[in-house]
């Protein structure tokens, strides 16, 4: 499932964060984190891993997804691996791969399984050209160019890739989530059935039937859940 978040942060806070990432000198060579499929493919600039500013920025994000009905009904997240900033400029891009399936916490040595993929745009698409995330599924290929403070979240099994970016420069945060249901179909079944019972409640259809709907949804999160 393939999913744009709108408004995780405002445009006003979405500029304050990129300004602060702009000033900050602590970039390093995005293949510093890239795995050995990545790296060939890979040419951008990374907030160097546990740097304050990332940490500060990343859990700032990660408030605010929290906060955010629709991700958690769509990602069940579980665990999550603290939010890193790319930079792509002057032809920088990163060519098809597929995210590795285990990240292991920088300091921490804590595992993640990254079921869900998540790229923050914190940059106008106006402000740069390319710079796209191109996902591809079995439904095709979906170009990806969202306004600053939008997110999309998009498994993380999924061959992607991101366009090179000919003006401008392009800043996003993006990290995994480990959810609490491994398989994206069952993800996707779930997320569809939240949101019928929430279109249910808002037009308070029979109740007897909406408590049938939302006790058949939690026995599938419990049949399904890994925790």
């Amino acid at each position: 499932m393939i999913l744009s978040i709108p408004d995780v942060l405002s445009p006003a806070a979405a500029a304050a964060m990129r300004e602060r990432l702009e000033a900050a000198d602590s970039w390093v060579d995005g293949r510093a984190t890239a795995g050995y499929q990545g790296a060939p493919v890979k040419r951008n600039q990374q907030i160097g891993e546990g740097s304050p500013i990332a940490s500060e920025l990343g859990d700032a994000i990660l408030a605010a997804l929290e906060r955010h009905p629709l991700f958690i009904s769509a990602v069940l997240p579980n665990r999550v691996y603290p939010p890193l900033f790319n930079r792509y400029e002057g032809g920088m891009a990163f060519g098809s791969h597929v995210d590795g399936a285990i990240r292991i916490v920088s300091g921490h040595g804590a595992r993640v399984r990254t079921d869900v993929s998540v790229t923050v745009f914190l940059t106008p698409p106006a402000d740069y050209e390319g710079g796209e995330l191109v996902i591809e599924d079995t439904f095709g290929v979906h170009e990806v160019k969202l306004p600053a403070g939008h997110a999309i979240v998009y498994p993380a099994t999924s061959l992607h890739q991101v366009r090179a970016v000919t003006r401008g420069a392009r800043i996003s945060s993006f990290f995994w989530v480990q959810s609490l249901v491994r398989d994206d179909a069952q993800r996707a079944l779930l997320f569809d059935l939240d949101n019928a019972i929430q279109r249910l409640n808002a037009s308070n259809a029979d109740e007897t039937a909406r408590r049938a709907l939302v006790g058949s949804y939690h026995n599938l999160l419990r049949m399904w859940s890994e925790t």
